[in-house]
């Protein structure tokens, strides 16, 4: 049995695996406390998931964890400095609990398990996709999730990007930008990609608007409706991401892009053409014939992702 482990910015998850995830826990990613909370966290998960699965948490030695970044290497082995969930990133501009810098995660992990790899969220969930989801068979692909942030997995020639640190693909931290009015991102920077389209990003305009929408799902509920200036404000975010999305295509010469995360799921219908629209209307040498594509493995892709590190 492994332990395939999901950390995001806004919930950990955890399930075991034999050939596919079960017994799966989750709750809201720990943020309060010392910076030893998260990986503290993660573990007694995947006790808990052990004792619903009458398992022996000795049993379980091996895991794959599938985690927001970006990271950075202490001692030669990975922390987490997540815009997210560490606040002492932006500072108290955030609003975030803590004041981390970073959280140490590969090294109490690797205290506990005899097997360990950890990758970028968007690397694993690109490896899963690869595998068994919407990217099967492609060599010049990429996995984007637009969530509470907004990451990439890249893969050229058949070989995933990773990068000196793991943190290839983190385009969500490209600036596209000048106008720093409201849009600071948790890693400090003002008006790149997340600060202006993440879930939590939207969300905090969205409440702040006066125009009655609580938070992100409010706002893309009330577009879906046909609210007029809700539907503006989609489809400036959707500009924003779908530059991004193009800028991409342009730069690794890709066939496909799957799509997942929970602001691109739940709205997918929506979202996708207009998406698809802002890479298709820029010079089509580039970009014909380049596909947007939900995630084979909708909400699943997460589980998956820790999973495809593993097998």
């Amino acid at each position: 049995m492994k332990a395939c482990i999901d950390i995001g910015g806004t919930k950990v998850a955890v399930s075991l695996a034999a050939h596919e995830p079960r017994w799966r826990r989750s709750e809201p990613t720990a943020r309060e406390g010392d910076d030893g909370a998260l990986a503290r966290q993660v573990i007694r998960l995947v006790d808990e998931a052990c004792a619903e699965a009458g398992v022996d948490p000795r049993a379980v030695r091996e895991a794959g964890v599938s985690s927001c970044g970006p990271f950075v290497i202490e001692d030669g082995l990975i922390a987490l400095a997540a815009p997210n969930i560490c606040g002492g990133l932006a500072g108290p501009g955030r609003g975030l609990p803590n004041d981390w810098t970073r959280a140490p995660l590969e090294a109490p992990l690797r205290a506990r398990f005899a097997a360990l790899r950890v990758e970028n969220d968007g690397v694993a969930a690109l490896e899963a996709e690869r595998r068994w989801g919407a990217l099967r068979g492609l060599d010049h692909c990429a996995y984007v999730t637009w969530s509470t942030g907004v990451g990439m997995g890249l893969c050229v020639d058949g070989r995933i990007l990773r990068g000196k640190n793991g943190n290839a693909g983190h385009g969500g931290h490209m600036f596209v930008s000048d106008d720093a009015t409201g849009a600071l991102c948790g890693c400090g920077n003002y008006g790149d990609v997340e600060a202006l389209v993440a879930g939590s990003a939207i969300g905090r305009r969205a409440a702040a608007s006066g125009h009655g929408w609580k938070d992100a799902r409010g706002l893309f509920e009330a577009a879906e409706a046909g609210d007029a200036e809700a539907t503006a404000v989609v489809d400036e975010a959707c500009r924003v991401l779908g530059r991004a999305l193009y800028n991409t295509v342009a730069l690794l010469d890709l066939q496909a892009i799957s799509l997942g995360g929970s602001v691109f799921w739940h709205h997918r219908d929506f979202l996708l053409p207009r998406l698809q629209a802002q890479v298709a209307d820029h010079l089509p040498p580039l970009t014909a014939g380049v596909r947007l594509l939900p995630a084979g493995l909708g909400e699943r892709v997460g589980d998956f992702a820790a999973l495809a590190l593993v097998v």
